[in-house]
């Protein structure tokens, strides 16, 4: 922001890295259910562990907590005045 970037901006370059990483994890969890689903079929009741409701519940409440877990510090990292932030270091 000292550079001359808007909140928006601030905002979206966050959200982007969160959600690569995310995007990352998702993908690799989804993988490992596929791959690890017979070992774990027996402590599941009633449920495949490849259901594709389910899976799409988990990834939406998943995408969710992520998005909170960074907007929360972005919001804050937007509230910093850039004169302070640059003097500070």
């Amino acid at each position: 922001m000292a550079l001359g970037a808007g909140h928006r901006t601030v905002l979206t370059l966050i959200v982007r890295q969160v959600g690569l990483v995310a995007g990352i994890g998702i993908v690799l969890g989804i993988a490992g259910t596929f791959a690890l689903g017979k070992s774990i079929s027996s402590l599941l009741f009633g449920i495949q562990p490849t259901d594709p409701v389910t899976l799409a519940a988990s990834i939406l409440v998943q995408l969710a907590v992520i998005l909170l877990a960074c907007y929360v510090p972005a919001r804050r990292a937007m509230k910093v005045d850039p004169v302070v932030a640059l003097r500070h270091e």
